[in-house]
């Protein structure tokens, strides 16, 4: 909570004037029974219109003194929650994007959208919320008794009997509420999860037929927070009954004490009116103070959520640029750079292992294998068996937690993320492609590449002849996600995006699926051509699409079940021999 307080050091001024503001319309509410029970004294009781007119001017001056001090104080309290909001947003966004996939898949996509969305919005809610009520409201409590005093003590009394009854009501009310408010908010973020998945996954549904079924489970989930809502909702609704219940009996005492004190000639009938207006205005904001802790709750309980995320530390430490000083680290890069550079294998598994966090079995376990430059590295094996988990650890998606992965001789741990980044190209499984041009998307992959270079890379992934037939070429806009392409389309983009570097490390993630076979050996037949001094990893469930590889790694449940060629492997690898005679009964 420290570092979203420590957001208000540049809107001091605006924080202190919002509420500033806000008192001086609260005094020219005060003064308002007083002038109205003068009216009625002196004005009305006396005939005296030019007294009427004068206090009536009165009445309007102190309404348009309010009016303008409401607007100025709402001005300051919107600028500095919008303000602080945008840069609470911007922050935990870019904070996400330090955070390393273990952390993001133990809290969540869609309750990180959450957080950078309702929850910032409540906590902008809670900041205006703030300003222009908290120190309006008890003014105008604490205000109203202290000016029905000195209207006439004696009636006022009812006004120490009604407030502490009041509070206990209100904010009895309100302690029973907000326990609750925060399980509708959880419940909130099943609704956000359940939106997230049908509409990122709405072709599958429909594929499916499974509209049905996900209606079903969305409005369960739904029904879920209505009933929470609505529980909430009637504890609620007893607030204004009996609070209006307290006020009107306490009105009808001070009407009967105000008759006495008149019939008495202690006070005159514009008291009792003030008295009267005295205590609804209490009411008025009681009920909005209790609203206002309310609201005030929600946004702390949403601001922890949020600050939550950022005391979350990436488990990823990367040494930066300034570190590479120590002695090891530059005879290493002396290596990588330098004459001896062909002595260490390009990528080297040592005694490797992973095992994903809360998971009780290891991904992958007992990896050794050694790649040289220039080395193609097939990666087959079935569903779950760790292909992906194996070349996430060279980019460090994740880290490994047994043995060591190295680069050039070196552990991808020791170096810094710009320099390990720019080794490797990466295509995942899933193709991701932005709004925009196919020329941006393609920059991705290099900022400054040449429109020659950009061609080339296209013309490797063989997608420049359904670029070339795009209105506009590489100018073409996609649409958010990239709609507007096919599946293979969208995988020989992202191809091209990973070509374009000229990555000294490739990474296919099965990243081929959707294209047909003359298109996969076409493409297989251009990298080999054209990045003749790249390694290159192939995942793929395909045999075709590894069987040409340097080595080929077979894995069955996180471990090794062959190394070798595509002839070796078949005499001597069972798992590798049944894969392949599947898939050649499947083809014939």
């Amino acid at each position: 909570m420290k570092r979203l307080l420590g957001y208000f050091k540049n809107y001091r001024l605006r924080a202190v004037l919002a509420p500033l503001f806000k008192m001086l319309e609260a005094s020219s509410e005060l003064l308002v029974p007083l002038v109205m029970a003068a009216i009625i004294d002196k004005g009305i009781n006396n005939n005296d219109k030019p007294y009427i007119y004068k206090m009536g001017v009165l009445l309007l001056a102190l309404g348009v003194i309010g009016l303008v001090c409401s607007i100025t104080a709402q001005y300051f309290s919107a600028r500095v929650a919008m303000s602080i909001g945008k840069e609470l947003r911007y922050d935990l966004f870019k904070h996400i994007e330090t955070l390393s996939y273990t952390e993001i898949d133990e809290v969540g996509a869609s309750t990180l959208v959450t957080r950078m969305t309702s929850d910032i919005n409540q906590v902008q809610t809670g900041i205006n919320m703030f300003l222009r009520l908290f120190m309006r409201s008890p003014f105008i409590v604490f205000g109203a008794t202290i000016m029905a005093f000195t209207v006439d003590a004696h009636a006022a009394l009812v006004f120490l009997i009604t407030l502490p009854v009041l509070f206990l009501i209100v904010f009895g009310i309100m302690f029973i509420s907000i326990p609750l408010y925060k399980k509708v908010q959880q419940k909130l973020d099943r609704v956000t999860l359940k939106t997230r998945e049908n509409l990122s996954g709405v072709r599958v549904v429909r594929a499916f037929n499974q509209e049905k079924h996900e209606m079903t489970e969305f409005g369960e989930v739904t029904n879920e927070l209505t009933k929470g809502q609505i529980f909430v909702g009637r504890i609620n609704s007893f607030l204004n009954p009996l609070t209006y219940v307290v006020i009107n009996l306490s009105i009808a005492v001070l009407i009967w004490k105000g008759s006495e004190r008149v019939d008495g000639g202690f006070i005159m009938q514009g008291s009792v009116y003030a008295l009267v207006n005295y205590m609804s205005q209490i009411l008025i904001e009681l009920v909005k103070l209790a609203n206002l802790i309310i609201t005030e709750t929600k946004a702390v309980a949403c601001a922890k959520r949020v600050s939550d995320v950022f005391d979350m530390e990436s488990s990823q430490v990367y040494i930066g640029s300034e570190d590479i000083g120590n002695d090891l680290w530059n005879r290493q890069v002396t290596d990588i750079n330098g004459n001896n550079v062909d002595k260490a294998p390009k990528v080297e598994f040592i005694n490797t292992g992973l095992t994903y966090k809360h998971a009780k079995e290891a991904s992958l376990e007992g990896l050794n294998l050694t790649v040289n430059k220039g080395e193609t590295i097939g990666i087959i094996g079935g569903t779950g068996s760790g292909k992906s988990t194996l070349v996430n650890l060279i980019p460090r998606f994740y880290d490994c937690t047994e043995g060591k992965v190295l680069i050039d001789g070196v552990d991808v741990k020791d170096y810094p993320k710009e320099k390990l980044i720019d080794k490797i190209g990466v295509v995942p499984q899933k193709a991701i492609l932005f709004s925009g041009s196919i020329e941006d998307n393609i920059r991705w992959g290099k900022q400054d590449a040449s429109g020659q270079e950009i061609e080339h890379a296209l013309i490797t992934a063989q997608a420049m002849p359904f670029v070339k037939e795009k209105e506009g070429g590489i100018s073409y806009k996609l649409s958010r996600g990239a709609k507007n392409l096919s599946g293979g389309q969208k995988q020989r983009l992202t191809i091209a995006r990973a070509l374009v570097k000229k990555p000294e490390i490739l990474i296919l993630d099965d990243s081929t699926s959707a294209l047909d076979y003359a298109t996969d050996a076409a493409l297989r037949m251009a990298i080999k051509e054209n990045i003749k001094d790249s390694t290159v990893f192939i995942v793929s469930q395909r045999a075709s699409s590894i069987m040409y590889a340097d080595k080929i790694v077979v894995l069955d449940d996180g471990r090794v079940a062959g190394l070798g060629t595509h002839d070796e492997l078949l005499s001597s690898c069972e798992v590798y021999r049944e894969i392949y005679n599947s898939q050649n009964k499947e083809e014939s």
